[in-house]
């Protein structure tokens, strides 16, 4: 029973697909951001830098926690931006208001993203770059 339960109904309701499969669809997704928008690639760059920053500051435990939450709130926030864009363009080709200001809400995520990732870096690595 329960083995037809998941072969019939799960399996039409949620398609269950294997695990691999499931990476490989989401490594095309990121694929096509590195690809296609600029931002992403800027914002990866700027990532690595920050890594690599800590690894020679020799952050300790803590901060470099506080480091890879921060670039990973960046790096979701301009995905889901990203995806909300296309999304509102499939909807609708020409102006519209309201797409407009979803746009702008979504870009806003980024933006404070962004911010909150200055300042953790500038609580991070100041002190350590002008001592």
């Amino acid at each position: 029973m329960i083995r037809w339960l998941k072969d019939k109904v799960f399996r039409n309701i949620f398609k269950l697909r294997p695990f691999n499969e499931s990476l490989k669809i989401a490594a095309l997704g990121i694929g096509y951001l590195f690809v296609f928008h600029r931002n992403m690639r800027i914002i990866f760059l700027l990532g690595i830098l920050a890594f690599f920053l800590g690894i020679y500051f020799k952050l300790r435990g803590i901060e470099v926690i506080a480091l890879s939450i921060t670039m990973t709130f960046v790096f979701m926030a301009e995905i889901l931006n990203t995806a909300i864009e296309i999304m509102m363009d499939m909807f609708k080709q020409e102006y519209s208001v309201k797409i407009k200001i979803i746009k702008d809400i979504s870009a806003a995520a980024v933006l404070l993203a962004s911010i909150n990732a200055l300042a953790v870096g500038y609580v991070l690595f100041v002190h350590r770059l002008f001592k």
